[in-house]
């Protein structure tokens, strides 16, 4: 049996006379390739370029060198933020200061660039906990200048009762201040819950956005289960 989507002068006539159905566009046409080619070339030189003495081949390798400079244009642009941020990822660590170094250290830090003071004191556990909580984040953000200082060598006659303190700096201005053991959660204050107060600051871009200070009916509540042997 003959084809009835056979290219053929019979097929046609059948078809003319609706005998047979009209032929199925299974494929794309030739007329359908040059208007897509002509609006492609349209496009392109709405760019102020001249793509229309171009063959096929050239305009693919075109496209191709046009994909190309989008990808050196971004890897540039990548590498060039991986820079900065090396740039002023040049701390890490807990630097030690005494008055004389305050203005140096603190006041003039530099543009971009904030500063976490520590005002402590050996013998005070909290302030040795607090110390320990900085060589972590300074680690984690190095970015951020974290800086130690004895009280007394720092501020001279500062009271012991305000230990430990934290002072926030950025560009040189004091942006907060966290003074004394109640403010600072005392000597149970976790990891999480340090990084979360200085995160509070402005200082470091944590992702601990919650509290994670225990409330307290969950801590009853979980006191209660162990008691009962939940």
């Amino acid at each position: 049996m003959q084809d009835p989507n056979e290219d053929t002068e019979w097929n046609d006539v059948l078809r003319s006379k609706g005998i047979i159905p009209p032929k199925k566009e299974t494929e794309i046409t030739e007329d359908q390739i040059v208007s897509m080619l002509e609006e492609t070339i349209e496009q392109k030189t709405s760019t102020g370029k001249d793509f229309s003495k171009l063959d096929l081949d050239e305009l693919d390798e075109l496209e191709d060198s046009e994909d190309e400079a989008v990808l050196l244009e971004y890897r540039n642009k990548r590498i060039a933020e991986m820079r900065a941020l090396a740039e002023k990822a040049k701390f890490g660590s807990v630097g030690e200061i005494s008055a004389q170094d305050y203005v140096q250290e603190v006041n003039k830090a530099g543009t971009g660039i904030w500063v976490v003071l520590h005002l402590y004191k050996q013998g005070i556990p909290l302030c040795a906990l607090i110390n320990e909580y900085m060589k972590q984040l300074a680690a984690k953000y190095p970015a951020v200048k974290f800086l130690k200082s004895i009280s007394t060598t720092c501020i001279p006659n500062y009271p012991d009762k305000n230990l430990p303190t934290l002072f926030v700096y950025f560009e040189g201005e004091l942006k907060s201040q966290i003074v004394g053991p109640v403010e600072l959660r005392g000597p149970n204050m976790t990891q999480d819950e340090f990084e979360f107060l200085i995160g509070k600051t402005g200082a470091i871009e944590t992702s601990i956005k919650e509290d994670p200070k225990p409330k307290i009916k969950d801590k009853m509540f979980a006191d209660l289960a162990s008691t009962n042997d939940w």
